[in-house]
Order: structure tokens, then sequence, then C-alpha cells
């Protein structure tokens, strides 16, 4: 009953954070829109940042008094610049993770944006704060031709990062890993699911001369991926999280070969050592954290990764 009536009360400090600052965020973001003067537009994208900053503060204060206790083993943020440009990806195991990493970069690089698709937008209260920060929104299309023209939409939105220091974020499984998913598409890793290149491409192409670096992230929970209403009420007890960050290969930017089969195989390449080397550490820090059960169980063995090199592989994992 008392986890309860915890989870129910963060909710509600949640929600109505999301509320108020989603709200705050209109006027700003109208004034940027309709009075298109470099000081005016620069003065609403501070007032913008500092609003969505001040959103992450308040939840990284109630998920600090939810569970004091909770242990976050944190390494790799303390070099970053809070002023600068990276592209940030990441594992991905619950919703949790949001949270988790906007508590984890907070104060070390810009507020984390994401590409969405399209019809996010129309999403009640959220895709309002979306439109607000400049989200890019896209198309997604698996064609060729449609990630041309993708391609071409988001160079376009994203031409306004180039004077606002900004991070995007990308979750490179493309969608939640559990045991089940990983045995259904054949994973050849213990702890991930096969990346999917679509999304880093799409920000390479469009931004990746900008970026400093792609910070490279490993999210652990030593205890059990735990669930949002488990966050909520205050068990989150413990979460290791391992930032490296890497120089991006200049091949692998620009829009003038991103839709083209090379492309495509060299950064499938490039992603899949990193998995690699992911699978790895993950296993590592679980061992070290005391949670081999963790691993009982697990789909496929990390040493069968090195057989994702072929051209065919990368080539569907673009999609």
């Amino acid at each position: 009953m008392l986890d309860a009536l915890r989870g129910l009360l963060t909710g509600l400090i949640l929600g109505l954070n999301t509320l108020l600052i989603a709200l705050s965020l209109v006027l700003p973001a109208l004034v940027k829109l309709l009075v298109p003067v470099p000081p005016v537009r620069r003065a609403a994208d501070r007032l913008l940042a500092g609003l969505a900053s001040t959103w992450v503060a308040i939840n990284n204060a109630w998920i600090a008094a939810v569970r004091p206790g909770a242990r976050w083993d944190v390494q790799g943020v303390q070099s970053l610049d809070p002023r600068g440009w990276y592209l940030v990806a990441s594992n991905h195991q619950t919703w949790v993770d949001i949270l988790v990493l906007q508590r984890v970069f907070h104060g070390h690089i810009p507020f984390l944006k994401f590409f969405l698709k399209r019809e996010l937008i129309w999403v009640p209260v959220i895709g309002l704060a979306w439109w607000a920060l400049d989200f890019p929104f896209m198309s997604r299309g698996k064609s060729r031709g449609a990630l041309k023209k993708d391609l071409e939409t988001t160079r376009r939105a994203c031409e306004k990062f180039k004077q606002i220091p900004t991070s995007v974020m990308n979750f490179v499984e493309g969608t939640r890993a559990t045991p089940e998913k990983r045995a259904s598409e054949k994973s050849p890793y213990r702890h991930l699911l096969r990346p999917k290149i679509g999304g880093l491409s799409v920000a390479l192409a469009t931004m990746g001369e900008q970026f400093h670096g792609l910070l490279d992230v490993t999210l652990v929970y030593p205890r059990g991926t735990p669930t949002f209403w488990d966050l909520l009420c205050g068990r989150l007890d413990a979460v290791i999280v391992r930032v490296q960050q890497r120089e991006i290969p200049p091949d692998l930017v620009g829009t003038e070969h991103a839709a083209e089969r090379a492309h495509v195989v060299r950064l499938g390449r490039w992603v899949e050592q990193q998995w690699k080397e992911k699978d790895r550490l993950i296993g590592e820090l679980l061992r070290e954290a005391g949670a081999p059960g963790r691993e009982a169980g697990e789909a496929g063995e990390g040493a069968a990764a090195g057989k994702q090199g072929d051209e065919g592989g990368a080539d569907r994992r673009a999609a």
C-alpha cells in the first residue's frame, strides 16, 4: 500500500511537471516562430532550454527523494561539454532509460533530443513540448528513395541546431530488449538486440560534421530491469552507466552517399564492433555487481557477434 501511494504521488508530480513546463514552452516558441530576428530567436532558445532543464531537474529531485539510498554508479560524463554537440547512442531495456539518461547527463551535455515520427506531434501535451523544443520530426520510410527524402527533410529541420548546442539521442536497438525479443530475432548477443542503424545514419548525414563525437552509453540494472511503475514507487535501487566518447569516422558523415549500400555497410560494421564491446561490458558489469543470475538463460553467446560483419546483414539493419 505504501509503495502504491508513493507511486501515485510521484506520478502526479511527474504529470504536473510535464503539463506546466509544456504549457510554459508555448509562448517563447511562438515568439521565435513569429519574430525571426536573430537576437529574439537566441533569447527564446535560451529560455526554452532553461525550461527543459527545469523539467529534468524536478524529475531528478523526485527520483532522488523517492529512493535516497539508490546506488548510481556513473562513469564517463565528467569531461563532457554542456555547450557541445553530441550524438548519444545507448542500449534500451525499459522506459525508465529515458529518465535515467536525462539524470545522468543533466548539466554535462545539452538537453537530449530525439528523432521522432511525424505522427507523434499530435500526442497530447508531450507533442506540444516536442514541437516547441524543435525536436526533429520525420517520416521514416524503408526504401532508399524514402530515405533520401527523409534525409533532405531532416537536414532542413536540423539547420537550426548548428547555432544551438544540441544532443541527439538514439536507442540503436529500436525497441526495448527482452529475452523473448532476443530469442525471436535470433540475436547473436547475450544482452542486446541486433543494432538498427537507420536513426544513426540520418543523424550522421544531417548533423555529423557538427557533432563533437559519439557518446556510446551502456545501461545496466544489476537488480533486474525495472518498470516505470518501479521507478515511481522507489524500487529502483541500483543503476550502472558507462559513457565512452568515440570519434566519428569522417567517411560516415554527410548526405552525399548516405543512401548508398557501401555507406550503409561501413556504418553497420562500425556499430557492430561497438555492440560486441558493449555486450561484453554488460556481462562484466553484471558479474562485478554480483548478479550472475541475470545471465542465466540469456540467448546466444557474445562471441558469436563476430559473425555479423557480412554486408547483407548490415544492409538489412539499415531499415
